[in-house]
């Protein structure tokens, strides 16, 4: 895609012209490198001509814009998926208007080269490079168990199944699979014809499973034949965010950046009741309580509480941002939730009062989940890690755990005895819990994230079929 041979001719015309103009600019400048092999040097300035297909009058192959929920545009690389508010061109450093060395380490700088491919600074090292630059790991921190390679997307979703304690993983790439804890695959993959996956649910007896993505349908699986059940479910206007299966296995909801939350009847694959129209812009989570006589939606700042007919009960406000995870408490007094304002909240889900604000990462939140005995709390991170929480005091317990890049979702087993995560690095992490609590640093588990400054959401968008999870327009 970058290579020279695939550039047009028109835009090696417009190569040489940027060179005449730099090379009469009184300006001091590095003359630009080209080459697909080398990113430009360190210290290299850009006049704001792009060589890519198209030019400034289109965006970087691989790239495209979008709206977010609440109008602002923003402009995402699919392969990296990284999102900036400034628009790519060639001299423009890339990331938050507010911070554009917003990166996970500290002194590097997001920009993109004039054939149209994101590099970084590193000013530390006085040097650039294509790869994105990853967080140090402290020495003695803790290692996964286990790192399950496979997909070659980004990771949306993960959940434990019951009866073996296999991890089922759903990503970008636009396929489900499923692992024993050592790695191995089982069976063949899920392949979606929709595009990738950004989300998931296996129903109660672990039989089937089904799957959104941003070509707005849903679709459901026979987990051990390997194939899919009927045709896609059609009804949402826009991307699926989330999904999940009642206790009694008798429906399915799912929630959309259409707004909408709507209940499906897992055995027509039609809708059940007319759909919710929230109050909180795009359904970033739903969950049923454990006694499935109501659900919870997260989005725009807000959790509402639904009964079990779809009518509202409670609106709680307190979070500072999009709220982007819901789990409850076993007897189903108990809401916990994750947002992008980058805490955890606890409330009571009767009147919705805030009980508790856990703090600590660093960057948005991403997903959560009850440890078996509900003595822990699981987060997953922006910040590139996975912290415990103890319910007793309401504090951090051991090391945060680490990946390389973002961590978008993490799971629970069955058992109590691992925890699996994933995200950005297309990687799944599988950590012991009881070695993770027994794992503290010298600040007893305080452990602040450091050089690792809040970088920009990476929003979720429509898919394109083939491309990515959906940040590619449609």
């Amino acid at each position: 895609m970058f290579s020279e041979e695939s550039e047009s001719s028109a835009s090696a015309e417009r190569r040489e012209a940027q060179r005449e103009v730099l090379s009469n600019s009184p300006a001091p400048v590095v003359l630009l490198r080209t080459s697909a092999k080398d990113p430009p040097p360190y210290g290299a300035q850009h006049r704001q001509d792009a060589l890519w297909e198209g030019g400034n009058e289109v965006l970087p192959p691989v790239w495209h814009q979008f709206k977010t929920s609440g109008g602002e545009t923003l402009y995402q690389d699919d392969t990296l998926m990284m999102t900036s508010w400034n628009r790519p061109l060639p001299g423009v450093r890339l990331g938050e208007l507010d911070d554009p060395k917003n990166l996970v380490v500290a002194e590097c700088e997001w920009h993109i080269s004039p054939l149209g491919r994101s590099y970084f600074v590193n000013h530390n090292t006085r040097t650039t490079s294509w790869k994105k630059p990853a967080p140090e790991r402290p020495a003695g921190s803790l290692m996964p168990e286990c790192v399950i390679k496979g997909h070659s997307r980004c990771i949306w979703s993960l959940v434990y199944l019951g009866a073996s304690c296999n991890v089922m993983s759903a990503s970008d790439d636009g396929s489900i699979r499923q692992w024993k804890r050592d790695g191995e695959p089982v069976g063949k993959p899920l392949e979606s014809d929709g595009g990738g996956i950004s989300s998931m649910a296996v129903c109660p007896n672990e039989t089937m499973v089904v799957c959104g993505g941003a070509d707005s349908r849903l679709r459901l699986w026979n987990i051990k034949k390997g194939s899919m059940i009927g045709d896609p479910w059609e009804g949402h206007d826009d991307a699926v965010r989330c999904l999940d299966w009642s206790p009694n296995a008798l429906e399915i909801a799912s929630g959309s950046e259409d707004g909408t939350i709507r209940r499906w009847n897992p055995d027509t694959g039609r809708q059940i009741a007319p759909p919710i129209k929230t109050s909180h812009g795009w359904v970033e989570a739903v969950k049923y309580s454990p006694q499935g006589d109501k659900f919870a939606s997260g989005g725009d700042g807000a959790i509402c509480i639904w009964s079990k007919d779809g009518k509202l009960l409670i609106e709680i406000k307190g979070h500072e941002d999009a709220v982007t995870s819901l789990c409850w408490s076993k007897d189903g007094a108990h809401i916990f939730s994750a947002s992008c304002d980058h805490t955890i909240r606890k409330w009571r889900a009767i009147d919705g009062q805030e009980l508790v604000v856990f703090r600590g990462h660093t960057n948005y939140v991403t997903s959560l989940c009850l440890s078996l005995n509900e003595s822990y709390i699981v987060s997953a991170s922006g910040d590139c890690s996975i912290r415990i929480w103890d319910l007793k005091t309401n504090q951090p317990v051991g090391d945060p755990l680490l990946h390389d890049d973002e961590v978008l979702t993490v799971a629970m087993s069955p058992d109590g005895k691992y925890i699996a995560s994933a995200g950005i690095d297309k990687k799944i992490y599988v950590w012991i819990l009881e070695a993770a609590l027994k794992v503290v640093g010298a600040d007893n588990g305080n452990a602040k994230l450091k050089e690792r400054p809040a970088r920009p959401r990476v929003v979720r968008q429509p898919i394109v079929s083939n491309l990515i999870f959906a940040r590619i327009s449609r």
